[in-house]
């Protein structure tokens, strides 16, 4: 097996400075490398197992999986450099995919017509704050430059229609 894609990985030490992972950092059932850690586990569902990727510095994991069995049928395959750089990317994958529907659901826009044909877009972000939750409008013009911002309720629903009605109160004018 060639250990030097192992070499030249980085991991971060007590100090968080970047250091090429050892050989000796790696064993069967346990990676660290690229901010992750890989970790074969019994998978407590049926008789085989699995493997769980931990982000450097969180305490649950971001991704558990079903983990292939080895020759013996009993023992998990033992984890290699390449299953490794699989699970980091399929992890990072994963974790951006979360960002981005965790976006989606914060953000929203319209684009809508007003006065004279100009067209205008308007964004709605929540600020999920648990003490405060609220939203803020915000008003594009063609340019893309900021035309106005307001506060409003965090069930604000953006359509069309209300932002033209929101337009059309004045509130852009805040």
């Amino acid at each position: 097996m060639d250990t030097t894609d192992e070499a030249t990985d980085e991991a971060q030490d007590e100090a968080g400075h970047a250091r090429p992972v050892r050989p000796e950092d790696q064993d069967p059932r346990r990676w660290r490398g690229s901010g992750w850690t890989a970790r074969v586990i019994k998978n407590e569902d049926d008789d085989g197992w699995a493997v769980e990727m931990t982000c450097d510095g969180q305490s649950e994991p971001s991704l558990v999986g079903p983990w292939t069995m080895g020759r013996d049928k009993k023992n998990p395959k033992p984890l290699d450099a390449s299953a490794f750089a699989t699970l980091v990317k399929t992890a990072n994958e994963v974790l951006a995919r979360h960002v981005q529907q965790r976006r989606a659901l914060l953000h929203r826009n319209v684009t809508v017509a007003v006065e004279g044909g100009a067209r205008v877009r308007v964004d709605l972000d929540v600020v999920p704050d648990e003490d405060d939750p609220h939203a803020i409008l915000t008003v594009h013009d063609a340019a893309g430059e900021v035309v106005s911002r307001s506060r409003v309720p965090a069930d604000f629903k953006l359509t069309t229609e209300t932002a033209r009605r929101w337009l059309q109160g004045g509130a852009a004018a805040s």
